[in-house]
């Protein structure tokens, strides 16, 4: 009988988070990802840096095990690895792609409008310790994976977990760079 009026209460929450993250502007970080493939017994690790300059401008540089650069500015993402030829995505003619890229642009800009254009939304937690769950509204996105976990504690993102159709997954453990001055 509680719970009902506690998750109104995470969920009226939704905003203010939003608000928090849009003030952030932009963000550095390092990560350490690890992925969960079921036909292999460890998880694949990677490692490298994150930075995000509001609105839309987004770059993940893994560093480890194999240097790739995934490069986001509006709606292109370009994606590099050494010795191999530069792709060029626009994200309007890839909609799979475009709703993952807003799981992370959007959360990063606290862009509530642009996440629930493709996610039903779930708060759980409070400022300090928070988790948002991202399932996603289209039938073919959740055919790739069932639902987005970023987890954080104000307006710093600290994980990221992806949870796939087939049973695979992905967590990505984010640690925020202090902005040098």
């Amino acid at each position: 009988m509680l719970a009902a009026p506690f998750a109104r209460a995470q969920q009226a929450q939704l905003p203010q988070l939003m608000q928090l993250l849009a003030h952030r502007g932009s963000a550095r970080a390092t990560f350490v990802e690890k992925t969960y493939i079921g036909i292999i017994d460890r998880p694949l690790v990677s490692t490298g840096d994150l930075s995000f300059v509001a609105p839309d401008s987004l770059q993940k540089r893994t560093l480890t095990p194999k240097p790739e650069s995934l490069v986001l500015r509006g709606n292109t993402l370009t994606v590099t690895q050494p010795g191999k030829r530069r792709i060029k995505v626009n994200l309007q003619e890839h909609p799979e792609i475009a709703a993952f890229v807003e799981s992370i642009r959007g959360t990063l800009a606290g862009d509530l409008s642009a996440l629930n254009k493709f996610y039903v939304l779930r708060l759980t937690g409070t400022m300090g310790k928070w988790r948002l769950v991202l399932i996603p509204k289209r039938q073919r996105l959740s055919r790739i994976f069932s639902r987005i976990r970023i987890s954080g504690s104000h307006a710093n993102i600290n994980t990221i977990e992806l949870d796939q159709h087939d049973g695979d997954h992905s967590v990505m453990v984010v640690t925020q760079v202090a902005a040098s001055r």
